[in-house]
């Protein structure tokens, strides 16, 4: 997920919160909000303490953000999403997370179709 394409702003986060619609799995709770004019979408992470210390939070947030960047492709430009993460997404793999986001995505009707398959960068 390039850097242009991260939500920052305390502001932004409660700007989502506040006008967004909300969406949740096991391992995750989606806000997102339309950004009409938009030309990337955004995505914030928050991983709370629940999940354990710094350096477990800091590997999720590693593994969402690049979860995040292999959807790309299907999430609308003009979209703003707020990501936290729950208790228990610490024990899953890269491709585990990349699921259940999609997952999360297709519940808040962020996206409408399956990508046909995840193209792996490396």
């Amino acid at each position: 997920m390039h850097r242009s394409h991260r939500l920052r702003k305390n502001e932004h986060f409660q700007a989502v919160f506040q006008k967004g619609s909300s969406a949740a799995n096991k391992q995750f709770v989606l806000y997102c909000a339309k950004q009409e004019g938009q030309a990337a979408f955004r995505a914030g992470i928050s991983v709370s303490k629940k999940i354990g210390n710094a350096v477990i939070r800091n590997r999720v947030k590693r593994l969402i953000r690049e979860a995040v960047g292999r959807l790309e492709g299907v999430i609308p430009p003009d979209v703003d999403l707020v990501i936290i993460a729950r208790p228990g997404v610490e024990a899953m793999t890269l491709d585990a997370i990349e699921q259940s986001l999609l997952h999360v995505m297709k519940r808040a009707k962020v996206i409408k179709q399956t990508p046909v398959h995840n193209q792996k960068r490396g």
